[in-house]
């Protein structure tokens, strides 16, 4: 028998408390579903009240309803979660990929300079879980990782040497670059980004210099030419006044000869 495929807005398994996916979802007695740490959350601000209530239609309880896993749902919310990783995070050209998944490849969301992974949400859940309370240190996911690691002392490349200009791991700072000038990543990534902001804001005011010399240039150009279209009417109304000076006597001559004659 074919399985029945129902189609459902995700919207209907949000927690009206959080706004997100119910996670551990619980149901009241009045019908309306919750994270189970958002429900307790809110009634435990009601305790000294004595009268809980809930969030969405405001029914009274008392007294506190225990609450009990709504095991359906959950595994409905679960598949919902599966699909919608399915449609908006499976990884795609440029994107990170995770190390940990087989077959179809989720994008990652975290990378572990620890473990040298990167991981999608799935499975970022899952080394949180696994690692839980130990230090892990995680950054936005990258696919350079293996260049953040050093090679000799595959440790994470964490100071910076800047006698040499290079990144090192704590171990070269005892050996190859004991008594050099070193500083922390961080602290070389802050006075980096200060020069690369004074050195922008340099070439922007360079930049509106040269535009404002350009447009003064346009402007000077636009008054010569004003100025040369002055002189040609000029020209030529000098050169038409002594034409007709030149023409004058010419004129006057016929006249008298046709006035003779």
């Amino acid at each position: 028998m074919a399985e029945a495929r129902i189609s459902v807005d995700q919207k209907e398994f949000l927690c009206a408390v959080c706004l997100d996916l119910l996670k551990d979802p619980v149901t009241t007695s009045c019908g309306h579903s919750y994270c189970k740490i958002c429900i307790t959350d809110c009634w435990d601000q009601e305790d000294q009240k004595r009268v809980y209530s809930c969030p969405q239609c405001r029914q009274t309880f008392s007294p506190r309803p225990a609450l009990a896993r709504n095991t359906m749902l959950a595994e409905v919310v679960e598949k919902v979660k599966k699909t919608r990783l399915s449609a908006d995070c499976v990884a795609g050209a440029g994107d990170v990929q995770c190390d940990v998944c087989t077959g179809r490849k989720y994008k990652a969301v975290k990378s572990c300079l620890v473990c040298l992974n990167s991981y999608c949400q799935n499975h970022l859940e899952q080394h949180e879980n696994l690692f839980r309370g130990k230090r892990h240190n995680l950054t936005e996911a990258t696919g350079r990782l293996q260049e953040m690691i050093c090679q000799k002392h595959e440790k994470l490349l964490e100071v910076f040497c800047r006698t040499d200009q290079k990144c090192i791991c704590m171990m070269c700072t005892f050996i190859e670059h004991k008594n050099h000038d070193i500083v922390s990543a961080a602290e070389q990534r802050t006075e980096k980004k200060k020069q690369l902001k004074e050195t922008q804001k340099t070439l922007q005011q360079r930049i509106q210099q040269r535009e404002k010399d350009l447009q003064q240039l346009r402007e000077t150009v636009e008054s010569h030419k004003v100025s040369l279209e002055k002189k040609r009417s000029l020209s030529q109304i000098i050169r038409n006044t002594i034409l007709i000076l030149c023409l004058t006597p010419f004129r006057l001559q016929n006249c008298l000869n046709s006035t003779w004659h």
